[in-house]
């Protein structure tokens, strides 16, 4: 009779402390891993791990699946990435608590931030929920290829509590913040994460207004902060910006006060703006500053460049705009990319491309070709100078325009182009290394299940083993460093104490990875979405498999249709050892 339920034999293992490698087994029972080194014991099933790479599951501690889960079986395109725990409810949007006449609001919010389709969250969304304890509840009966977990999101708390006036962004009295205080309570209550909000004047709803919580004053979120505090610590996450003139930030010394007050951990983007390239810095000083004065406060990173994808199939084309584009737009894409090619189409379109673009429905930055990149069969995130269309451009001697027409005629029209609009100022991501390998700062931002038009940072997983430790020029990642920021780190920070180490007691959440062949497929436009919506999803070669609660979920790339992953209620505690 077998001893274990699953072993893995063999496997070179990085136990997600930041540990050095060593080569070992890893016995699971029950859905916990129960041994790992030298397993003498069989198992029901066994998987030869020689010469692979054996890893906690990953844990993405900001994702937008908050809609998805409701429809959807798989947390797509994180969980082909080797992700097994996942935390919605970020950036302050969400679906609860949401009475009947203020849903449309609310997908008008999401579409607008978060880029999912009107008509698919209308077609796809059960609404069989109004509090928050109601929409836990709901998800709770899903079952799916990720555990997951939710933080209770500022804008339907705002304007479930204030209505109308929350969405004209009118001040909340005192009484109106501890009634959203006590929604806040009542979420942590449930097994709710934490608390999330945003800042970011450029978050929109789909109808261009400004989001009702933009604007909320530092007595507001010190109200909710406060009520946390009784629960013990939890994450407090504010998607916010930042100005550093005269030397501060107002806005970081605002989270740092709201953090030191209420004792929550508190998150931010820290991210490198073109127009303020040694900004992130300062901030993250200051950051690590704070944290010398017992202030929990993380800056969340990204391993590359944040990168918004232009094409015929997605939200953002650098041609929409543009008359004679505008009226070819409604052909299917091999249609109008034959359009396309016609000369007289082509000096047209390009001729308009000065024309203003209406703010309400197009960022200025989609004109912004000349720091553009052609996607192609095989991505890179870090691409070299002589791939920049202004390069391209200056070398063949036409224009930026022409540049990218021809490029997104590639692939019978369904080619992407690569714009990286943060972390990519000097044209390479040495900022980024010194990013995550700060101790001030957790990663995050992969915003799987949002954006999903124009951008697909779900695969950061698979970015950061494969160009960090092993594909870059330069300054690299060591394997074990990489694992932990993805794994220990991230589930320390997020609440997931009792994963993310292969370690006795530690949930059984793992991959296997066939580390020389792991390669990330290029993004492309699916439409699986509800009402046939269109989302950007991708994959990766090289899992040879992901174990979610001793169970195998994906084996050799693929899903196997088991769906062990539960809502998680709740913080949970490290294993007692």
């Amino acid at each position: 009779m077998s001893e274990y339920d699953l072993v893995i034999r063999g496997g070179t293992i990085a136990d997600g402390t930041g540990a050095d490698l060593f080569e070992g087994d890893v016995a699971l029972r029950d859905g916990v891993i129960v041994a790992a080194g030298a397993v003498a014991g069989s198992g029901r099933e066994e998987i030869d791990a020689r010469g692979k790479l054996v890893t906690p599951g990953f844990v993405d501690i900001h994702t937008h699946y908050d809609a998805q889960v409701t429809w959807d079986t798989q947390f797509s395109p994180s969980t082909n990435h080797g992700v097994t725990s996942v935390l919605m409810g970020n950036c302050g949007v969400g679906f609860a608590p949401c009475r009947p006449d203020m849903r449309e609001q609310m997908i008008d919010v999401m579409e607008g931030v978060e880029d999912i389709p009107g008509i698919v969250m209308a077609e796809g969304l059960p609404w069989n929920w109004e509090s928050f304890p109601d929409y836990m509840d709901a998800i709770e009966q899903r079952h799916m290829d990720a555990d997951f977990a939710v933080a209770v999101p500022h804008i339907p708390v705002r304007v479930h509590v204030m209505g109308q006036r929350a969405i004209e962004r009118e001040p909340a009295t005192g009484a109106d913040m501890q009634a959203m205080a006590a929604i806040v309570r009542e979420g942590l209550e449930a097994g709710a994460f934490g608390f999330s909000t945003t800042r970011v004047i450029g978050h929109r709803t789909a109808s261009g207004d400004q989001l009702p919580v933009t604007t909320a004053s530092e007595d507001e979120l010190l109200t909710i902060a406060m009520a946390m505090k009784p629960f013990g610590r939890h994450l407090f996450m504010s998607a916010s910006e930042f100005d550093t003139g005269n030397g501060f930030s107002s806005e970081f010394r605002m989270l740092s006060r709201v953090a030191e007050a209420s004792g929550q951990t508190v998150t931010f983007p820290l991210l490198q703006y073109n127009e303020a390239p040694g900004r992130w810095r300062e901030i993250a000083d200051a950051c690590a500053a704070s944290r010398a004065q017992g202030i929990d406060i993380y800056g969340q990173v990204v391993g590359r460049p944040v990168g918004v994808l232009f094409g015929h199939q997605l939200s953002l084309n650098p041609f929409r705009g543009c008359p004679t584009y505008d009226a070819i737009e409604h052909l299917p894409v091999t249609a109008r990319a034959l359009e396309m090619r016609k000369a007289e189409v082509k000096a047209a379109i390009l001729s308009e491309m000065g024309l203003p673009l209406d703010p309400k429905k197009y960022p200025a930055f989609m004109r912004e070709v000349s720091q553009c990149y052609a996607m192609g069969e095989n991505p890179d995130y870090a691409p070299p100078a002589s791939a920049r269309f202004d390069n391209i451009a200056a070398q063949r001697g036409c224009s930026v325009e022409e540049v990218a027409y021809d490029a997104l005629l590639e692939e019978d029209g369904q080619a992407i182009l690569y714009f990286p609009a943060r972390n990519y100022t000097h044209y390479n991501l040495d900022v980024v290394h010194h990013m995550l390998r700060r101790e001030d700062t957790v990663l995050g931002l992969g915003d799987g299940g949002a954006h999903v038009g124009a951008i697909c940072d779900g695969s950061m997983q698979t970015f950061l083993l494969t160009y960090w430790t092993r594909d870059r020029v330069g300054d690299r990642l060591p394997i074990p460093e990489a694992v932990h920021m993805m794994t220990g780190h991230t589930a320390r920070v997020g609440g997931f104490g009792d994963r993310g180490i292969i370690a006795p007691g530690y949930k059984a959440d793992l991959n296997v990875i066939d580390y020389d062949r792991l390669r990330l497929a290029p993004p492309r436009a699916s439409f699986d979405l509800p009402a046939g919506g269109r989302r950007l999803t991708q994959g990766a070669s090289g899992y040879a498999a992901t174990i979610l609660s001793g169970v195998v979920t994906a084996r050799d790339d693929t899903p196997t249709g088991a769906l062990p992953g539960r809502l998680v209620r709740g913080r949970r505690p490290a294993p007692v050892a």
